[in-house]
């Protein structure tokens, strides 16, 4: 079934910020993982309203309704697009989630706007090896460049196919194609989201976060092991793992993830 959720524009430093919330009570932002938009969320949104929060997820520069970023985005203009909808909904300090690229500019927010970050939650934090950067810029970078308008609309398919892969069968064909509409719907590239996070060191700026943080992961997703990296060099960060899951795992788990989430956010 659909889920609805209020939604709203707030002006930023790029044009207009799109996002959706539900809920009243403490603030909590969510930043979807690329390419993706706050719809990633929809499955989230109603629980952690009904735990007492105001749940709150944005599209990003470039994805959904959110206007771009001039040029070739990074993680640290991607950050620029929290505050103002904090402001926009008279909000002060807030916990910032986010999942996979997500993860990375919350990370970023904390480091560029660290009075208004009561806490953080990465929900799959990938830092890397030079050698992993590499790869990417090797081989998956210009493979997503040709991700673009095909006159058979082949990269819709493509993508299709790609996230009927990751979802290995836990995800209702309808979701599935839900996934590839949020691939295209922004302004932005396709390859732009990857070509952000692979160019982030959050391996160097997880040494900098003084806040209070949470590194929520799940043993099926793709980057577990980054996760598992990402606590050893931050051992003093709360950590959950859930057990199995993907990529999906907010549509694959709504109710444990949310409660993962309120439970770190009800012990600050």
């Amino acid at each position: 079934m659909k889920r609805w959720a209020p939604r709203g524009y707030a002006a930023g430093p790029y044009g207009q910020i799109h996002y959706r919330h539900a809920g009243q009570g403490m603030p909590i932002v969510l930043l979807h993982q690329a390419p993706m938009t706050s719809a990633q969320y929809d499955r989230v949104l109603e629980p952690l309203a009904r735990r007492g929060f105001h749940a709150i997820a944005i599209d990003m520069p470039g994805f959904g309704m959110s206007d771009p970023v001039a040029g070739t985005p990074r993680v640290e203009d991607w950050a620029a697009c929290v505050l103002p909808v904090l402001d926009a909904l008279d909000h002060g300090a807030a916990t910032i989630l986010g999942h996979h690229t997500g993860a990375l500019v919350a990370t970023e927010v904390a480091l560029q706007f660290p009075d208004r970050v009561r806490a953080l939650v990465l929900n799959g934090p990938m830092p890397l090896t030079e050698e992993e950067r590499a790869e990417f810029l090797a081989n998956g970078y210009p493979r997503e460049r040709t991700i673009t308008a095909q006159v058979d609309g082949g990269q819709f398919a493509a993508v299709h196919a790609a996230r009927t892969r990751l979802a290995a069968g836990t995800m209702e064909p309808e979701r599935v194609s839900e996934y590839v509409v949020m691939a295209f719907e922004g302004q932005g590239a396709y390859w732009h989201g990857h070509h952000a996070a692979f160019q982030y060191r959050q391996e160097e700026t997880l040494a900098s976060i003084a806040c209070p943080a949470l590194i929520l992961t799940n043993t099926g997703d793709i980057i577990h092991d980054h996760a598992l990296k990402a606590h050893k060099l931050r051992p003093d960060f709360a950590w959950v793992a859930l057990d199995g899951g993907g990529v999906d795992i907010v549509d694959q788990q709504p109710e444990a993830w949310a409660q993962a989430v309120a439970d770190f956010m009800q012990s600050l």
